[in-house]
């Protein structure tokens, strides 16, 4: 489920904001009582969990996966890093070492 550049997650995300903004600016602009008004939201959200959960599921696979890489990524360029500084300061040890024999 993991793609680079897959715009799904993006698209996704777009869809869930504006139908939040859609049902807040319904809830805010209805002339209803707050009983009526809260029976309404529970309602929408009920139906949207039951319309949109694979793609909330699927773009929350796909959040994770990058995040994964990035994770793997990070701890790879690490590991690079600190076996340069190793091997730098190993390399410095001997160039003392050889130093001290030469005297």
């Amino acid at each position: 489920m993991c793609k680079k550049d897959d715009g799904s997650f993006c698209f996704a995300m777009g869809i869930l904001a504006g139908i939040a903004g859609g049902i807040v600016a319904g809830v805010l602009l209805a002339p209803k009582s707050g009983e009526e008004s809260r029976q309404d939201i529970k309602d929408a959200l009920d139906n949207l969990r039951d319309k949109y959960s694979p793609e909330v599921r699927r773009a929350k696979e796909q959040a994770l996966c990058a995040i994964r890489n990035s994770k793997d990524k990070i701890e790879d360029a690490y590991k690079k890093f600190n076996d340069y500084l190793k091997a730098k300061q190993l390399a410095k040890a001997k160039n003392n070492e050889t130093n001290v024999y030469e005297m």
